[in-house]
């Protein structure tokens, strides 16, 4: 999409269409300011209308259409950024009102993803996405064309290559399903076969500093920008929790309002890490004006993925570049039990490992059980569902050590011949929470609360 202008990067105009449901900010456009500069144009002018419904034809009305096209006579703007989603008409129309390219926000955000794209696995998941974007759009680009096919002798050239562009279009989408569900088993098998080892899978809005975080955190040296969507693939580390011991930490990819569905079931692989991990650390910009906007909008993507029950730390990241101090509080007034912490300057990191410490442990038991000789099955379930920390084997059965999940207690008490708490359990008299008594998140449509709690409701 980039192209040189007079040596330089593009120029953009910003438009979007308020509507009566939509969630405002502060700056309406601040998002798509980000977004335009990680496509790396330059951003020029903007525009924004509040109407009850979108013009059918142009989406905006037709004063603020003239009024785009003097912008874009005025700077000779290349592209205009639409926050909508807009139909291939509604984009025809614009272009050829304004005379410059029209990308809506979904397409803009398919065009990021396309080109920050590195492995194999996330090409492919950014493919599948543009072409199921596309499609529906291919279709009715091409309704002008389909005329020539009424009656007998009138199929025209333009009917067989939209027939041929669809059979193409549709067939790569079921190769790359495919392809993409056999890297889904994969990655399951893969994140299964880590089962010795606690994983926390850290989630955000994009810019949160999530990357920057798993640095401070493990020394990883994994990629940090200021910019959107700077992480499109997963990365784990190993992170040494004092009193606790090595834990695994995944960095995903960022969240944003209005993440195409498209994008989400692309990367269902991608986000395997999240879906299969004991902790998530949802990480939130306290700096971000609209920081309640982006933790509803993490929530909401949580929700399709599927995870929303998840036990979920919320920690308060980029503390450093909170001028007034009251900014803080009221994100910690709605948030009581958030950390508060900055990757930049490590400050409050160690109060993070203590509490991601409590939080593990409130979901293992460190027991003693007692196994029959003859049953093998408990035994091979200890193994795959606990980390294993000795065996004694007696005349008549084994004596095996073993941190569980509490959640997964039902299955060792029906069958062990004895099951009691270790000594050092008893000693730390830690409390304990049945892995699938989580409080959810908050609805799509309620303002959100705060999850972070160090209890043992941690949700």
């Amino acid at each position: 999409m980039i192209s040189l202008h007079d040596d330089g990067p593009e120029r953009s105009i910003l438009a979007r269409l308020i509507l009566p449901k939509s969630t405002v900010e502060d700056d309406p456009l601040e998002e798509l300011h980000g977004l335009a500069a990680t496509a790396g144009t330059q951003v020029v002018d903007e525009l924004t209308q509040k109407r009850g419904t979108p013009d059918h034809s142009t989406y905006l009305g037709k004063g603020k259409v003239e009024e785009l096209r003097l912008m874009v006579e005025k700077y000779e703007a290349d592209v205009i950024f639409f926050d909508n989603d807009l139909n291939p008409a509604q984009v025809r129309n614009l272009e050829t009102a304004t005379k410059a390219k029209v990308i809506d926000r979904t397409e803009l955000i398919l065009d990021i993803f396309a080109a920050g794209a590195r492995t194999h696995e996330s090409r492919l998941a950014v493919e599948l996405a543009q072409l199921e974007y596309s499609l529906p759009r291919l279709k009715r680009m091409w309704t002008h064309l389909s005329r020539q096919s009424m009656g007998v002798g009138m199929r025209g050239p333009g009917e067989k290559q939209l027939e041929v562009d669809r059979r193409l279009a549709q067939k790569r989408i079921h190769d790359l399903k495919e392809e993409l569900s056999r890297v889904e088993s994969r990655r399951e098998r893969q994140v299964a076969a880590r089962n010795d080892v606690p994983t926390i899978s850290l989630v955000g809005y994009t810019n949160a500093g999530k990357s920057t975080l798993m640095n401070a955190l493990t020394e990883a040296g994994v990629l940090a920008q200021d910019k959107l969507f700077a992480t499109l693939e997963t990365r784990t580390r190993r992170w040494h929790l004092p009193n606790w011991g090595h834990v695994l930490i995944s960095d995903t990819v960022g969240f944003i309002r209005d993440l195409p569905h498209s994008l989400v079931a692309s990367f269902k692989s991608t986000l395997e890490e999240t879906r299969q991990a004991d902790l998530l650390m949802h990480v939130a910009d306290a700096s971000s004006p609209n920081v309640f906007e982006q933790i509803t909008a993490v929530y909401k993507v949580l929700e399709e993925l599927g995870v929303r029950a998840k036990d979920t730390l919320l920690v308060l990241n980029k503390i450093d570049a909170i001028e007034n101090p009251q900014l803080l509080n009221r994100v910690l007034d709605r948030y009581p039990h958030a950390i508060p912490v900055s990757a930049k300057s490590k400050k409050g990191l160690q109060a993070l490992q203590e509490i991601v410490g409590e939080a593990l442990s409130r979901g293992f038991l460190d027991v003693e059980v007692d196994v029959a000789h003859h049953d093998g099955k408990l035994l091979s379930y200890l193994s795959a569902k606990g980390k294993i920390e000795s065996r004694d084997f007696g005349d008549s059965h084994v004596t095996v050590r073993v941190r569980m999940p509490a959640g997964a207690m039902g299955v060792v008490h029906q069958t062990a011949l004895r099951v009691a708490p270790t000594k050092l359990s008893l000693q730390n008299t830690v409390p304990t929470a049945d892995v699938g008594e989580t409080q959810e998140g908050p609805d799509a449509g309620d303002e959100p609360t705060d999850v972070s709690s160090t209890s043992s409701e941690v949700a």
